[in-house]
């Protein structure tokens, strides 16, 4: 089974590339969702208490996202904490969705991945294609803001990721996405309908 990764900055339009493959009929894993997923296991819910504090939880007792985050990415330091606690979870998880689409008999799979770094070191490390989905720096913050985001977490999110030239350096297909949804998808299915010919 074939793993195609989506990568992309903050805004970039990663989430519309990956729904035009998923309406050509592929099963798609968004890591930030099985990020948020594992977030409900109580063995990272306590490690995540003792690394950050009882205040990172709602008033439903559950891990708060957005407390998490103001605690975690202050630095690479806290960031790098919350990493250890979830990325091995986050990859156990993803194992096994991976491994049970391959049991239903998929030809691939597409996977949204926001917080790529490289390829040698990350979930991406087997991947048989790479897509980078770019778009200017303003542009992604509009579109990010458009969507409901604080600007100044926009901000401070992207300055935590990789840049566009890594990004075209790891990857193995490239789509710049400075136009409308529209554009991409049509950029989408051509390469989409190249590539299912090698399946």
């Amino acid at each position: 089974m074939k793993k195609l990764f989506i990568i992309g900055g903050m805004g970039a339009g990663k989430s519309t590339a990956r729904k035009v493959l998923v309406d050509e009929g592929i099963p798609n894993i968004d890591l930030d969702q099985v990020g948020h997923d594992v977030l409900l296991w109580p063995t990272v819910k306590s490690d995540l208490i003792e690394a950050f504090g009882t205040d990172i939880l709602g008033a439903d007792g559950e891990v708060d996202r957005a407390a998490l985050a103001a605690k975690a990415f202050v630095s690479a330091a806290e960031t790098r904490k919350l990493n250890r606690i979830t990325l091995p979870r986050i990859e156990e998880s993803f194992t096994d969705q991976v491994a049970d689409l391959k049991k239903q008999g998929y030809k691939a799979v597409v996977v949204e991945y926001s917080v790529f770094k490289n390829r040698q070191t990350s979930l991406a490390y087997d991947a048989d294609v790479v897509i980078a989905v770019l778009a200017p720096l303003d542009q992604r913050i509009e579109r990010a803001v458009r969507s409901g985001w604080d600007e100044a977490d926009v901000r401070r999110r992207i300055a935590q990721q990789i840049t566009d030239a890594e990004r075209i350096e790891a990857s193995d297909v490239v789509f710049d996405n400075d136009g409308t949804p529209e554009e991409l998808r049509n950029k989408v299915l051509v390469w989409w309908n190249e590539y299912k010919k090698t399946l």
